[in-house]
């Protein structure tokens, strides 16, 4: 009891964890799709993305919530489509075609905040401030992660199709690769959004693959990844809001340091190819058959 004591409290605790637990729901899947897929570091890129279009959000209307947020899903689809159409039209790849265009998004972000803003809202932007969420934010966030949610129902099976074996599903009639890849991209970048409001820029995506890359170490099967994905970001939530209360230490690093704990974890104790798994009896009859 004396543990969850702050959460039962305090009225910023409570609110950062329903945020944290809104964005473990729903964006954590995304991660393991994006992990899946073999583009997880373009997660990384359009978290970096979506931060020019909230420095220009920012710069109209000061720290708006909407504004702010709405510039951020436009530069991050803007990035996404670019970086797709400089891969499709020219020998680059895909990954090295986002890291052109993110590099350059953060930079110029970063111009664009500190021309108006102080450090301490160039601060805010880069790292967040999960424990000053507030209610609108908070309702934007189960928002998203409510559509998320939805969405990632209604296009689940030819997700996992387009994952394993596109040419199958251009032969369905209902769903195309292209607009699969499409939507998928669409609900990262709006998650991450989500997740900049809490965690900001350069954080959100940590409770987005750290938890899905971790799951990869307990399960082989899909299903099961994203369950056992969903109860890792849930307990670095906790855990890292405690750890910043107590400690002191700012909550968004701490939920991501925690989730990076867990990773490591995964790595050592994982069931499904763990470092000191592998060497246990059971592990060894099973790469022997």
């Amino acid at each position: 009891m004396h543990f969850i004591q702050p959460l039962l409290e305090f009225g910023f605790m409570r609110r950062a964890l329903v945020a944290c637990l809104a964005l473990s729901v729903s964006s954590t899947p995304l991660g393991v799709f994006l992990s899946l897929r073999r583009m997880s570091l373009v997660g990384d890129a359009l978290s970096h993305a979506v931060l020019p279009g909230a420095a220009l959000g920012y710069l109209i209307s000061g720290l708006s919530l909407v504004s702010m947020g709405i510039g951020g899903v436009i530069a991050g689809l803007t990035v996404a489509i670019l970086s797709g159409a400089v891969s499709r039209f020219t020998p680059l790849r895909e990954d090295a075609s986002f890291a052109g265009f993110y590099l350059g998004s953060l930079a110029l972000g970063v111009t664009l905040v500190s021309l108006k803003g102080s450090s301490v809202d160039l601060l805010n932007v880069l790292f967040g401030s999960l424990l000053a969420v507030d209610n609108p934010s908070l309702l934007l966030v189960t928002s998203i992660s409510c559509v998320t949610l939805i969405v990632m129902a209604l296009i689940y099976r030819p997700l996992v199709i387009d994952a394993f074996d596109p040419g199958f599903l251009r032969t369905q009639n209902r769903w195309s690769p292209p607009l699969v890849h499409g939507i998928f991209l669409l609900l990262v970048v709006i998650n991450l959004v989500a997740g900049f409001q809490v965690l900001g820029t350069l954080m959100s995506v940590g409770l987005m693959m750290l938890p899905a890359t971790s799951a990869r170490f307990w399960s082989q099967r899909l299903p099961w990844q994203i369950i056992c994905a969903v109860l890792l970001a849930i307990l670095a939530t906790f855990t890292g809001l405690l750890l910043s209360f107590y400690l002191s230490l700012p909550a968004g690093p701490a939920v991501v340091l925690s989730a990076t704990g867990l990773f490591f974890i995964s790595i050592l104790l994982g069931s499904n190819g763990g470092l000191l798994s592998r060497r246990s009896p059971v592990f060894m009859a099973k790469e022997s058959k």
